[in-house]
């Protein structure tokens, strides 16, 4: 994970839920290219799957070369709002964050 998804993830105030995402991110080491869905636009070369009752998404990357599976953010899907998960990301993107 990187710093920025591992400080979202902190700031999840319920226990269990930072444990199910944190399981969720751990199954990404088997198989992660058939897990998530691609993501388009200024994501492209991203993948993004539900983790918590759906309620929450983790971005992530796979790094062929190296067999490596980078997850950049994680939140929730909030279409509209500044705090959407997809934009936070494309905002971390495009200051080169991510």
């Amino acid at each position: 994970m990187t710093p920025h998804a591992r400080v979202m993830l902190e700031t999840i105030q319920d226990r269990r839920i930072r444990e199910k995402i944190r399981d969720r991110i751990d199954g990404l080491a088997e198989e992660p290219e058939k897990q998530g869905k691609p993501l388009t636009g200024e994501l492209t070369g991203s993948r993004s799957f539900r983790a918590v009752g759906q309620r929450y998404r983790i971005i992530y990357r796979i790094d062929e070369g190296k067999v490596l599976v980078l997850v950049p953010a994680l939140g929730i899907l909030k279409e509209g709002s500044g705090k959407d998960i997809y934009m936070l990301a494309r905002k971390l993107l495009r200051l080169r964050l991510l």
